[in-house]
Parts: C-alpha cells; sequence; structure tokens
C-alpha cells in the first residue's frame, strides 16, 4: 500500500520509531508488538507532516489521531478523527478521511471503545487513493 508522499500528497508521517531511536529517554512509543496488533475502533496518534501557504514556515507538524478501520497490505487504514489547525476545511485532510499507516508511525494508542468501533464500520468520507 501506497503511504502519502510530501509532496505528492501535502502531507506525510514522520516515523515515531526513528524519533524514539533519536530521543529514547524523552520520546517514548508503545512497545511494537502493541503497534503490530491494532483491530478496528483502535485510535492511535500519528505524526503528520502537513504543506501550508506560508513562506515563512511552509511545513506544519501536528499531532492527530487515528481510528484503525482494517489491516490492509503493509499497515493498516484508519478514519483521521482530528481536523488540523494548520489547514483551512478541505478534502484532502480532514476529519473522516481514510489514512494509510504503519506499526512505525504510531506514537501512543488509545484502546477501542463502542464510539470508536462503530466509527471504524462506518464509509470514510473520502477513500485513500
Amino acid at each position: 500500500m501506497r503511504q502519502a508522499d510530501f509532496h505528492s500528497d501535502g502531507w506525510c508521517l514522520d516515523d515515531g520509531e526513528a524519533l524514539h531511536a533519536e530521543a529514547p529517554d524523552t520520546f517514548w512509543i508503545p512497545p511494537r508488538e502493541d503497534r503490530e496488533r491494532l483491530g478496528p475502533g483502535d485510535l492511535v496518534k500519528l505524526i503528520f507532516r502537513i504543506a501550508v501557504d506560508d513562506s515563512a514556515s511552509p511545513v506544519a507538524v501536528e499531532r492527530m489521531w487515528v481510528i484503525v478501520r482494517e489491516r490492509a497490505e503493509g499497515g493498516y487504514l484508519g478514519l483521521l478523527d482530528n481536523d488540523p489547525f494548520a489547514l483551512a476545511e478541505n478534502d484532502e485532510l480532514w476529519s473522516g478521511v481514510e489514512i494509510p499507516f504503519e506499526p512505525r508511525h504510531v506514537i501512543d494508542i488509545d484502546p477501542a471503545d463502542e464510539a470508536s468501533e462503530a466509527r471504524a464500520k462506518a464509509p470514510p468520507a473520502r477513500r485513500w487513493r
């Protein structure tokens, strides 16, 4: 499954494992086995790098929650559960759009509940291409 590319898609995900390796004492991430056992409705926090229209600071970095929908080739598909602060409402990166990600991107996990499990079953506002 193709991951988002900053230049093609206007956003991408940071590698949480790489950030943890750079600062293991201050940048905690869940154990790998937990990040590989995610199920529908689990919420995961990911770090998004987003292109913005600001010549002084053209990249915004935001931590946002994604609801796991399903396992996919090499990772997962989820639904964005936040609206980015750095962007006005749009069709590309907004709450409800489908997001591809891998275990290496996950920096936090919140277990599923009834509401998140129901949301995981709902169709996305926009499918990942």
